[in-house]
């Protein structure tokens, strides 16, 4: 985790240890979504924004370099998401204290959606829970 903890430092340009993560499996893939643990910090809220943005835009592309050099490239799930990301639907929307990429996948693609949202929630450590707040 603290290697983990490390590497996302160098792709997620906001502050690890002032935001969650959540990753919410669903029947049709995952909700993940990052909040500025104090909503009033504008400065890290942006920047959670425009990080998950710019990685939904990367995602939607089938592009998971991030998380591949956070989680490495056998990271459970990646090479069937890189693989099927045009079976994928990214969609991004803020929320009042960061922001939500949703993923929407065909039958045959959630749960390598749900193995890489685990994988993330148990590399993240403290950083990262599994279900969904509003933020």
């Amino acid at each position: 985790q603290e290697d983990v903890a490390e590497r996302g430092a160098e792709v997620m340009p906001f502050d690890l240890e002032a935001t969650t993560h959540r990753f919410e499996p669903t029947d049709e893939g995952v909700v993940q979504t990052v909040v500025a643990d104090d909503p009033t910090d504008a400065a890290n809220v942006a920047l959670v924004r425009e990080h998950l943005a710019a990685e939904a835009e990367r995602f939607a592309g089938g592009d998971y370099a991030d998380p591949a050099a956070i989680h490495g490239d056998d990271m459970p799930g990646l090479a069937e998401l890189e693989a099927g990301a045009d079976r994928i639907d990214v969609t991004y929307v803020e929320t009042s204290a960061g922001g939500r990429i949703t993923y929407t996948a065909d039958a045959g693609l959630v749960d390598a959606l749900h193995r890489w949202a685990d994988a993330q929630v148990m590399d993240h450590g403290d950083h990262a829970e599994s279900g969904h707040a509003d933020g």
